[in-house]
């Protein structure tokens, strides 16, 4: 051990405890060098650079007083000017004086005069003293600034004119006589603007300022016109000593008359060196004044394309908000200008555009329009400099609009520049509002910071998937973030029109219920009752709330939730109620004034509204309709008529809505009504051949930041091979749509890619809330095969399938089972986003619809464009007067200031048609309504909030028109179901009156319409008078003539055979016209249908089922957001409504409650309770 210690070497001495109290002894001893850097800076003639030249405040006070001086010596030498007297004598200093007088007829002059002046002893002791500053100054600054070459140095222009004005009066020091002799100090002039100029841009650099080159440019013109008139009045004063003498404001007169080419000729120069020196500063004027105005005006143009500063005096007295975008377009433009100004408090804001593109014309000439010119400012730069973003104001601004360009071929690096930008803003300016649109869901979560966020392919798809089952939701979502006033079409002639425009106008607002007179009366009922009230009385309709605890916005949390004054109500209505005027109708001021609780249901036999609900505990009511039963097979049990104790002949009534709900009548039905009737009560032709689904998440999200959602799902994963459709693999055999066997309708999908975007049309599909018998299959056509991240993600949902083709070939469509489809969607195609040509994005996309509309005339086809304006192009009708009537009258609400001059035409009222464009007002709406990308969200499904309730549709068959108005039908719902209608999509028949007399039977270019010629006869005059009229309304079916009969084919064959011997010789010559005309179309409509016969027969599918499509009803569809409790319902209305959310009452309800409904799902079916109470 001993000999292992002595080899232990001892602790460096910074380690040793005992060094590190008495020091390191060694330390001393050692053999480091300190070093020293930087010490070139030491010396004084760096020191004295880094005083004068290179630091910026020390170099501007330098800088500063070197133009005082300049300015002091030509001070002084208009002082000595005025003091000068040339009459009392001419001479050197301590000569005799002379006096010279001019003779003008001789042209000898004197030099005398000009060579020698009169300066007073106290003046020329004041300008050698600032003589010698200035000289020696201009030597330290030489020196300074020396760097190898002393001729560059002396030969410089401003070094000579400081000797020219220095050495002279420094020379006179040491020789009196000298010091009369004239120095041109007003040369200082030039001087001092060049110290000006240096001045300017050591000022910009010390308060670390972008400098404008405009000022800069405007002060150095402003400079040299000035340096121009004080040099040529000086010169042109001291010369004419020997000729006219002139003084000094005369040559300032003369000056300014020539150089502004006026020449009165009063005033003109004696001798010859005056008369010189003229032509020289003209000439100089010519050369120089026109280089400074063409630099201005250069920059002038080039700040009008760049815009200026908004300034920082306008930031703090004035409000605006910021508009960053990658390229400017003029209908973008206009929607956010439209949008944002329609709101009466924003009138007063200001927008500041940051683009990094050069203004386009277009966008110029509309800047230009008064209305715009004083309320927006263009600014050429970029998000990612901090300077733009100073010049911009960014840190004032109220908000930041950051919007992706979605016309980019790559749309994943325009999200990727959408995401820098809004980095870029939140580090300049961490409070500023962030609006930020994305256009690539995967990319949302790098902006969760923003304030809001809108993705552009979450909200397009879960709009799409919606419009398959609940018809024209991407409409009536548009028109509910438009703002509008429902003034459009009030001037047209159409009854439809007038409607469909009025109820456009409806929006969704918020008020506090404490401070609502529409809803502070209903301070502690049910949710469903204050709807219903509230509807009946006001008009407007009651769609969800917020709690003041609570962030969560809940659409129509159900009967069970009772108002409070703190709740946020949110409704729908044409304006807000701040803006709304009551007036009360003259029995509504007697029943509040005499009977306060009589009369809520008109007629004299009704029981007052306070009676009835105290009595609901004790009497019998009529809540037949209200009670839990299983549903019918017809589907319309809702709706059901109600038995009126055997009587036939009385008005059926309707169960009034609960102030308080009931909990032993309504949940059951709350939560078994529509989800679980599949469930319980299984058709005979299923058996029990039919896959369980089970109720969970999706386990594979696509991206990061998908809602979950609660779905049907497969018990196990499908594999990959069973989900290509037109391919056979080892656990199935089925090659084609038709061999599936499905029982539903086919959805198909028709997209270029299978973005993760596109998982957001397969959710709202399969959410839980649907019901399991109206799944319909899901077909994805793609262009491109999908990869093993989105295969992975769908596998698990049931009936969704893929298969690769295209939209534009015919094998494709078929193939994957259009016969068979109730809906097709056609996707914009990335690749075909932009276009040369603006709008010609489209056109691919249009010609191969207008194609399927043509071969499949009753599909609905619903189409994404990448310009709202083509959708004039939809269904096109060449010779369709009505379809010319719409444009002309779209034309006209454009000129009236209408931001929805496009609602009228057909594709887009009837939901078929649809631009993502239009949703970029939900970003600018959430400016002023923060809340509306969380409700437009939760009506598509793609947020799930526990207690929200969701977007559905119910149609209106001809058993249900015993309710016959919209108001009865809201207290129907409210008090069955708890539902909250919100709208209705209306079909209506119509005929397409053809602009050409004898074309009378091309109601449409792709659908042909065999009638006998009696019906023609019959029916001719009315459809002449409804072409007149607009449409024909089906409200009162005994006194109008229904549409002509549709035959087949066979029997107008035999028709043909018939017809003429029935009828007379004028009548069966008119008949064979009209046939003529009929075989026509028919031989066009039999050649589609044998082009698609053949290829299915090539591709070996079956061709039964195709005969079916080949008939389309002329019908005009839309869409009226919460009409008035009095409107008529028609046979097919389609109702939209919002139903309550079912897992909600069990998960907030009591444990007695699960139990009463575990012991009633018990008794249907045992399997269905472990599904529901998940």
């Amino acid at each position: 051990m001993s000999d292992l210690d002595s080899e232990v070497l001892p602790l460096p001495p910074r380690y040793r405890f005992r060094d590190l109290l008495l020091g390191d002894q060694s330390f001393q001893n050692d053999d480091r060098v300190q070093v020293e850097f930087y010490v070139n800076e030491n010396t004084f003639k760096e020191r004295l650079k880094l005083f004068f030249i290179k630091n910026q405040r020390s170099s501007l006070r330098i800088r500063l007083f070197n133009f005082s001086l300049k300015l002091l010596t030509c001070l002084l030498y208009i002082v000595r000017v005025l003091l000068d007297n040339p009459q009392q004598g001419i001479g050197c200093w301590g000569c005799p004086k002379e006096n010279y007088t001019f003779n003008g007829s001789s042209s000898e002059f004197n030099w005398a005069p000009i060579l020698w002046v009169e300066r007073k002893m106290a003046l020329w002791a004041v300008q050698v003293i600032v003589a010698m500053i200035s000289f020696l100054e201009t030597m330290l600054i030489m020196y300074l600034s020396y760097k190898g070459n002393i001729w560059e140095q002396i030969f410089r222009v401003s070094f000579i004119l400081e000797m020219i004005n220095t050495l002279p009066f420094i020379i006179t020091i040491f020789w009196p006589p000298l010091r009369n002799l004239f120095i041109p100090v007003f040369l200082n002039c030039w001087l001092a603007k060049h110290a000006l100029e240096n001045m300017i841009n050591d000022f910009h650099r010390a308060i670390l300022r972008t400098q404008s080159a405009m000022f800069n440019q405007v002060l150095i013109l402003f400079c040299t016109l000035l340096c121009l008139v004080f040099t040529g009045t000086c010169g042109i004063q001291h010369l004419e000593r020997s000729g006219g003498n002139l003084s000094l404001l005369t040559s300032f007169y003369f000056c300014i008359v020539t150089f502004s080419t006026v020449g009165y000729g009063d005033v003109t120069p004696q001798i010859w060196p005056s008369q010189l020196l003229v032509v020289i500063m003209i000439c100089v004027a010519l050369v120089v004044l026109p280089l400074q105005f063409e630099e201005l005006v250069y920059l002038w143009m080039e700040r009008q394309k760049s815009g200026g500063n908004y300034s920082r005096h306008r930031a703090q007295t004035e409000k605006h908000v910021i508009l960053c975008v990658s390229s400017l377009k003029i209908d973008l433009l206009m929607d956010f200008l439209n949008e944002f100004y329609a709101h009466p408090r924003l009138q007063d804001y200001y927008v500041v555009i940051l683009c990094p593109t050069e203004m386009d014309v277009q966008v110029r000439r509309v800047l230009q329009i008064p209305l715009w010119s004083q309320r927006v400012i263009y600014l050429q730069g970029s998000a990612l400099k901090d300077q733009d973003l100073m010049r911009a104001k960014m840190d004032n601004g109220e908000a930041c609009f950051i919007l992706s360009s979605r016309n980019e071929v790559d749309r994943t690096a325009a999200d990727h520049q959408t995401i820098l930008r809004a980095w870029a803003v939140k580090d300049f300016a961490p409070n500023c509002p962030l609006y930020v649109q994305i256009l690539k869901p995967e990319n949302k979560f790098h902006v969760k910071f923003a304030d809001h966020v809108v993705c552009e392919e979450e909200c397009k798809y879960a709009m799409l998937a919606l419009n398959c089952i609940c018809p024209a939701t991407s409409t009536l979502i548009t028109l509910l973030v438009h703002t509008s006033r429902g003034q459009e079409g009030q001037e047209s002639p159409e009854q439809w029109q007038r409607m469909y425009g009025r109820c456009s106008g409806n929006e969704v607002y918020h008020i506090r219920m404490g401070d609502s007179k529409f809803f502070r009366e209903y301070e502690g009922k049910s949710f469903t009752y204050a709807a219903f009230h509230a509807h009946k009385k006001y008009g407007v309709c009651l769609i969800g709330l917020k709690r003041e605890d609570h962030k969560s916005i809940l659409l129509n949390p159900g009967p069970r939730h009772t108002l409070t004054a703190s709740d946020t109500c949110f409704y729908i209505n044409i304006t807000k109620e701040e803006n709304s005027a009551f007036i009360f109708k003259q029995e509504e001021k007697q029943r509040r004034q005499g009977c306060p609780g009589q009369g809520l249901y008109e007629g004299p036999s009704r029981l007052p509204v306070h009676s009835v609900i105290a009595s609901v505990g004790t009497m019998a009511m009529d809540l037949q309709n209200a009670e839990c039963r299983p549903p019918q097979s017809g589907g319309g049990s809702k709706l059901a008529l109600p038995t009126e104790n055997g009587s036939s002949s009385r008005r059926p009534s309707i169960a009034p809505v609960l102030e308080l709900a009931d909990s032993s009548a309504l949940l059951p039905c709350d939560l078994l009504s529509d989800q679980s009737e599949d469930e319980t009560t299984p058709s005979d032709d299923e058996g029990l051949s039919v896959v369980e689904y089970v109720k969970g998440y999706p386990p594979n999200s696509p991206y990061i930041g998908s809602s979950p959602t609660l779905c049907h799902l497969l018990p196990v994963k499908a594999p990959f091979c069973c989900l290509r459709l037109d391919k056979g693999c080892k656990h199935n055999s089925y090659e084609d749509a038709k061999a599936y066997g499905f029982k539903n309708k086919l959805i198909i999908v028709s997209a270029e890619t299978a973005g993760n975007g596109l998982y957001n049309f397969i959710v709202p599909l399969r959410a839980y809330y649907r019901s399991r018998r109206e799944l319909n299959p899901i077909v994805l056509l793609l262009d491109n095969k999908p990869d093993h991240h989105f295969l992975e993600a769908i596998c698990c949902f049931p009936m969704v399938y893929y298969m690769e083709g295209s939209v534009d070939n015919l094998d494709s469509l078929l193939q994957c089972g259009i016969i068979y489809a109730d809906n097709l969607v056609v996707v914009d195609k990335e690749s075909t986003m932009s276009a040369e040509e603006d709008y010609m994005a489209d056109a691919k996309t249009i010609v191969n619809v207008q194609t399927m509309f043509r071969l499949f005339p009753s599909l609905s086809i619903t189409t994404e464009l990448t310009h709202p304006s083509n959708m004039r192009f939809m269904q096109f009708r060449a010779k369709d007067s009505y379809s010319l009537a719409l444009s002309k009258l779209e034309k006209r609400e454009r000129e009236n200031g209408s931001n929805l001059a496009f609602m009228f035409r057909l594709p887009f009222a009837a939901g078929r048609v649809f631009s993502i464009s239009m949703l970029d007002t939900l970003l600018y709406q959430s400016f002023v309504k923060d809340y509306m990308i969380t409700i437009t969200r939760l009506l598509l499904g793609l947020d799930t909030t526990p207690g929200s309730g969701y977007l559905c549709a119910m149609k209106i068959s001809d058993d249900d028109l015993w309710i016959r108005t919209y108001g009865r039908l809201f207290q129907k719902l409210c008090s069955s179901s708890a539902e909250i209608p919100i709208g209705i999509y209306r079909t209506e028949c119509h005929v397409f009156a053809p602009s050409e007399p004898h074309d009378f039977r091309a109601q449409s270019q792709i659908s042909v319409n065999m009638e006998d010629c009696a019906d023609t006869r019959e029916v001719g005059g009315a459809w002449a008078t409804k072409a007149g009229g607009g449409s024909m309304h089906g409200r009162h079916p005994g006194s109008e003539v229904p549409p002509p009969r549709r035959k087949s084919l066979q029997w107008a064959r035999r028709l043909s055979r018939r017809g003429p011997k029935q009828a007379g010789k004028a009548a069966a010559a008119e008949w064979m016209g009209q046939q003529r005309l009929s075989l026509c179309r028919r031989s066009e409509r039999q050649e589609l249908s044998e082009l698609v016969k053949n290829r299915m027969k090539h591709l070996g599918l079956p061709t039964t089922g195709y005969d079916e499509m080949n008939d389309q009803q002329n019908t005009l569809s839309y869409v009226l957001i919460n009409p008035p409790p009095d409107t008529r319902l028609e046979p097919n209305d389609i109702v939209y409504l919002i139903r309550s959310d079912p897992l909600a009452h069990v998960a907030s309800g009591s444990q007695s409650r699960k139990s009463s409904c575990s012991h009633k799902l018990a008794s249907c079916n045992p399997e269905t309770r472990d599904e529901t109470q998940l």
